[in-house]
């Protein structure tokens, strides 16, 4: 019997699908509670039926409370000895020192102790699968988070310590802080402070102008610093998740302003926030109007036969979709790329996998539906609660109950000045990056043709981030196993964002560079870690010297635009696009 294909209803249902997975991600700030049922359920059931991780557990237990026990009884008999347990080293939350006395002490230690065993409880439970075990983790992380004595006025001896001096002011201030919040909240304004960074003034005010206009992007040609530069130009391909200007900063850690004095001729893309009425641009759309037609404009505007390519987080894996495309269409216009924390392999994504599954897909794809695009809060939630201490708890306590706000700086301005995606792109990305993993595969197609990572060819110049939760550096040092071109990798110190903007002479910083020669065998990360020379600074030069090193001799700088070749300047650099909001 042959199946019933076509049911008058099908329209019907799936409009009352999406309708109902729309109530439920407005309720939700758009977090699936299917995913959260299943892996509790999950992890649950087989906890119950695991008596050798039942016994585990509850030896550590008794372990845990004997050496709580015995902390207590050395500190109370005036002994000074070892903490009972110490707090991971990016966890600060308990380093005043007001922490180590009575009674606090016992609440820090009682807390880490339990914080440890709850990790060992969600955590290789028998039969329990990988997604489901990370969400069950990272859910009681976030519980714990919330419950950690540091959020308290009764248990926090900084916090009682902070009133008594200010007589209770702090709590006004704070009070005042929370009040002015929501109410910008309320309005769709952006946070306080990120007034003292207007765009194009204080940030993103690199001279240039803008060359090329079309629905989905402008393209920006900065001003050139220097009497030469090198004849391939750059093009950097930002993600579209974010404002473009993270790589155009203030003038003192700007990236384009540091590539102009090096001697090249920069162009930036910069992206159309979109809105209802870009519900259906997918990823074709992207890569097209995209990185595709920049590369046609910026040939066309410097006479260049060839380009250094750079794409940043989710724009380097569209410029190596871009660069793959080209070569099967055997257009070698791409002399090098760069990928800067950007990922080509997602099965092994970090954190953010937290969050992607087919359920919470169908969650996001119900709430972009009955607006057309993913808004930025929910986009910006996720984030944050990926590092809930750092982003959340302790803003919180700093703002609302010290009454202290943290100094506003342009890295900040720039995170709270988001963006929007549009439903079938980011539904698209989600299914075929994320979820199916087609581009690692070989099985991504581009205009009804498959393309591979294999065929690029060009050498490249890749950059991880030490503690990057959105792309982490072992997934991006996966293009190894992609692609038999030479690859230069360097991990820098640093997160996503801190870790890519790293100027030279900025404090504390470091990294370790390694290249694999062309058409030799692939490394393993914890190979490369061993292979890889560690160097103090920034890692900008040591790009900047491999650009140099990957261009031809110099040549006097082109001109802004060409009109000859239909692309007049048309406005100065920022743009329109990146002003809307």
């Amino acid at each position: 019997m042959e199946p019933d294909t076509h049911d008058p209803l099908d329209g019907l249902a799936g409009t009352l699908d999406r309708l109902a997975m729309s109530m439920v991600a407005q309720g939700t700030h758009g977090l699936s509670p299917i995913t959260l049922a299943q892996s509790w359920f999950d992890w649950l059931v087989h906890l119950a039926t695991a008596p050798g991780k039942q016994l585990q557990l509850s030896a550590k237990s008794g372990r845990k409370v004997m050496r709580l026990t015995d902390y207590v009884a050395r500190s109370r008999a005036g002994k000074a000895g070892t903490p009972a347990i110490v707090p991971l080293p990016q966890d600060h939350r308990f380093d005043d020192a007001a922490w180590m006395q009575p009674p606090f002490d016992l609440l820090a230690q009682s807390f880490l102790l339990g914080q440890q065993w709850w990790h060992a409880a969600t955590t290789e439970v028998p039969g329990v699968t990988r997604h489901h075990e990370e969400v069950v983790e990272f859910v009681s992380r976030q519980l714990l988070d919330m419950v950690a004595p540091t959020n308290f006025i009764a248990t926090n001896p900084v916090l009682q310590r902070r009133i008594a001096e200010t007589g209770g002011h702090c709590l006004v201030e704070g009070a005042r802080l929370f009040l002015e919040d929501m109410e910008r909240q309320m309005r769709g304004q952006p946070p306080a402070g990120t007034e003292a960074f207007p765009v194009g003034e204080k940030v993103a005010a690199t001279p240039g102008k803008v060359v090329y206009r079309n629905d989905l992007i402008e393209l920006i040609q900065y001003e050139a610093t220097t009497n030469t530069v090198r004849p391939e130009p750059v093009l950097i391909v930002p993600a579209w998740i974010m404002k473009y200007y993270i790589l155009d900063l203030s003038p003192g850690n700007s990236l384009v302003r540091w590539l102009t004095g090096q001697g090249f001729t920069v162009f930036m893309i910069s992206w159309h926030n979109p809105d209802a009425q870009d519900r259906d641009l997918d990823m074709d759309d992207y890569l097209r109007l995209g990185p595709l037609s920049a590369l046609d404009a910026v040939c066309a505007i410097t006479g260049a036969n060839q380009v250094h390519g750079a794409g940043y987080c989710l724009g380097g894996t569209l410029l190596s979709i871009a660069g793959a495309e080209l070569a099967r269409r055997q257009d070698a216009r791409f002399k090098t790329i760069t990928l800067l924390a950007a990922q080509t392999d997602f099965s092994e994504p970090g954190e953010l996998a937290l969050f992607i599954d087919e359920a919470q897909i169908n969650l996001l794809e119900g709430a972009m539906w009955s607006r057309g695009y993913l808004d930025t809060d929910q986009m910006g939630g996720a984030f944050q609660m990926l590092r809930s201490n750092d982003l959340i708890w302790s803003r919180m306590l700093n703002t609302y109950l010290m009454g202290e706000r943290a100094p506003m700086t342009d890295l900040m301005a720039w995170n709270a000045d988001g963006t929007r995606m549009p439903y079938a792109m980011h539904s698209e990305y989600l299914r075929r990056m994320y979820l199916d993993n087609e581009l690692a595969k070989g099985h991504f197609r581009v205009d009804g043709h498959t393309i591979t990572l294999s065929s690029l060819r060009q050498p490249m110049f890749v950059v991880g981030t030490e503690r990057d939760h959105v792309a982490p550096w072992r997934s991006v040092h996966k293009i190894h196993m992609l692609s038999d071109a030479e690859v230069t990798f360097v991990l820098t110190s640093g997160g996503h964002n801190a870790g890519i903007v790293s100027e030279p002479g900025h404090p504390h910083r470091h990294y370790q560079r390694y290249t694999r020669a062309a058409d030799t065998v692939a490394i393993d990360p914890d190979e490369w870690l061993q292979r890889a020379a560690s160097e103090e600074g920034s890692w900008w030069p040591a790009w900047g010297t491999w650009l140099g090193d990957h261009s031809g001799g110099p040549v006097p700088p082109p001109r802004l635009g060409n009109a000859e070749a239909g692309y007049a300047p048309l406005c100065n650099a920022p743009g329109r696009y990146v002003l809307e909001r």
